[in-house]
C-alpha cells in the first residue's frame, strides 16, 4: 500500500505526541487551586493534546475551504483565551500569559502537522514539529533556572550580552573575507570569527559559574571557570589558599579542574577551525587531561566542607575592549609566526608558541590551527601549540606558589609537572607514528 495513506494518521499521532509532552510539563508545573488569588489552570496532559489535534484536525479541513476553517478555530481559541485572562484580571489574579502563549503554540504546532506545501517533506515537518516542541517545554520547564539567572544578572552582564550578539550577528558577516597583508594571513573575517569564538566560549562558562553560583564548591568554580579562565581560577583559589591554609585542598583541586578543562578548550578551539589537526594534537591533549583528572581524583579527598564555600568572582568575559586586544593578539602572533616560519624555521615557531602561551593560550592555538590547515606541517602546528599550553601551564603553577604559598604551589606543581611528562610522551608517541 502508498506509504502516503498513512500520512495523516501519521501527522495526526505527532500533533497529540506534541500535545501530550507539552501538557505533561503544564500539569507538572501547575499551581494549587486551593489558594487564594493562584492564577488559573490552562490545561494539562488532556487539554493540551485535544488543543493540538484541534489545530491538526482544523488544518486538514482548511485544505478544501481556503483556509476559513483553520483561522475560525484560531479565532475561536484565541477568543477563549482572551475570556480567561480577563476573568482572571478581574479577579485580581496575579499572573502572566506563559500558559495563554503554551495553548496557542500547542494549536499551531497542532496545525504545522497536517498543513501541507509549508514544509515539506513530510519527515522534514515532523522533525521541525518535534523540535519547537522539546525547545517549548525545555522554555517552561527552565522557568525557575531562567527566572534565578535573570535576578543574578546585573547590568553590565546585559550590556556585555548584548555587544557579543552584536558583534557575533551583525559586525561579523560585515568584515571583508579576503586577505589585505603582503604575508597572506591577515583576514578580517577569520580574525573576527577567532574572536566570536573565544568570546562564545568564554561567555557559556560565565553562563554556567552565574547559574551555578560561585558558592557550590571550589572544584564545581574550577571546573566551570576553567571555560572562562583557568588563569582566573588560579588567581582566585591561590587568594583563598593564602586567606585559609585550611582551603589548600580545595584550591589546589580548583587550579587543576580550570587547567584541565583548558586543555579540553583547546581541542575543541581545533576541532571548530581544523578538525584534521585533531588528530595529531588530541593525543598529547588527551594525556595531559587524563593526568589532570588523576590529580584531580586524588586532591579531591582532601577537599573539605570548610572550602566548598570560596567566593571566586568572574567578570563577563565579553567586553569590547577584550576582544579587540585579542583581535590585536591574534593577527600579531599570525604576523610574527608567518615572518618566523619565513626566516627562522621550525624554531622561530617553537619559540613563538612558548612565548604566546606565558599570556594566552586561545590565540596560539587559533593560529596553529589556521597555518595548518593553510599548509603548515601537522606535527609543527601541535608542538607549537603544546609549547604554548606547557609554558601557560608553568606559569599558572608559579602564579600558585607565589600568591598561594608553597603547600599550594608544591601539590599545583606536582601535578603540573606529571601533566607535561604525559604531554611529551604523547608527543613523542605521534612523532614515532
Amino acid at each position: 500500500m502508498d506509504a502516503a495513506v498513512y500520512q495523516p494518521f501519521a501527522s495526526l499521532a505527532l500533533a497529540l505526541v506534541v500535545g501530550v509532552l507539552i501538557g505533561l510539563e503544564r500539569e507538572r508545573s501547575a499551581p494549587g487551586t486551593e489558594e487564594h488569588n493562584v492564577r488559573s489552570f490552562m490545561g494539562g496532559a488532556r487539554t493540551h493534546p485535544l488543543v493540538a489535534l484541534s489545530g491538526a484536525l482544523s488544518a486538514m479541513l482548511s485544505q478544501g475551504g481556503g483556509g476559513m476553517v483553520l483561522l475560525l478555530s484560531m479565532g475561536g481559541m484565541l477568543a477563549f483565551l482572551v475570556v480567561s485572562y480577563a476573568d482572571d484580571v478581574k479577579r485580581g489574579v496575579d499572573r502572566g500569559l506563559t500558559s495563554e502563549v503554551a495553548v496557542l503554540v500547542t494549536f499551531l504546532l497542532g496545525a504545522l502537522c497536517t498543513m501541507p506545501n509549508v514544509v515539506e517533506p513530510l519527515e522534514r515537518r515532523a522533525l521541525l514539529v518535534a523540535s519547537a516542541a522539546v525547545v517549548t517545554t525545555v522554555l517552561l520547564a527552565l522557568k525557575p533556572v531562567l527566572h534565578g539567572f535573570i535576578q543574578k544578572a546585573t547590568e553590565q552582564d546585559v550590556y556585555a550580552t548584548v555587544k557579543f550578539l552584536l558583534v557575533a550577528v551583525v559586525v561579523l558577516p560585515l568584515l571583508p573575507n579576503q586577505t589585505y597583508d603582503p604575508w597572506q594571513v591577515l583576514n578580517p573575517y577569520q580574525i573576527g570569527l577567532m574572536v566570536v569564538l573565544i568570546a562564545g566560549i568564554g561567555f557559556v562558562g560565565y553562563v554556567g559559574t552565574r547559574v551555578l553560583g560561585p558558592g557550590r564548591g571550589m572544584g564545581l568554580t574550577g571546573l566551570v571557570g576553567g571555560l572562562v579562565s583557568s588563569t582566573a581560577v588560579t588567581f582566585s583559589a591561590a587568594a583563598r589558599a593564602r586567606q585559609d591554609p585550611g582551603a589548600v585542598g580545595g584550591a589546589a583541586l580548583a587550579c587543576i579542574l580550570a587547567s584541565t578543562v583548558m586543555t579540553v578548550r583547546v581541542m575543541v578551539e581545533v576541532a571548530v577551525v581544523n578538525l584534521e589537526l585533531l588528530k595529531t594534537v588530541a593525543v598529547p591533549l588527551c594525556a595531559m587531561t587524563v593526568g589532570g583528572l588523576g590529580a584531580a581524583a586524588w586532591f579531591y579527598r582532601e577537599s573539605t566542607k570548610e572550602t566548598t564555600q570560596a567566593n571566586m568572582v568572574f567578570a563577563n568575559p565579553f567586553e569590547l575592549g577584550s576582544a579587540l586586544k585579542f583581535g590585536g593578539l591574534f593577527a600579531l602572533i599570525l604576523v610574527v609566526t608567518k615572518a618566523a616560519t619565513e626566516n627562522l624555521g621550525e624554531a622561530g615557531i617553537y619559540a613563538a608558541g612558548a612565548l604566546a602561551g606565558v599570556t594566552d593560550v586561545d590565540a596560539i592555538t587559533l593560529t596553529m590551527a589556521k597555518l595548518a590547515k593553510d599548509g603548515l606541517d601537522p606535527f609543527v602546528a601541535s608542538t607549537t601549540i603544546m609549547l604554548g599550553v606547557g609554558s601557560n601551564t608553568l606559569v599558572k603553577g608559579g602564579v600558585a606558589l607565589v600568591m598561594g604559598g608553597r603547600l599550594l604551589g608544591r601539590r599545583v606543581l606536582g601535578a603540573f609537572g606529571v601533566e607535561l611528562v604525559l604531554a611529551a610522551v604523547g608527543l613523542l608517541v605521534v612523532r614515532l607514528v
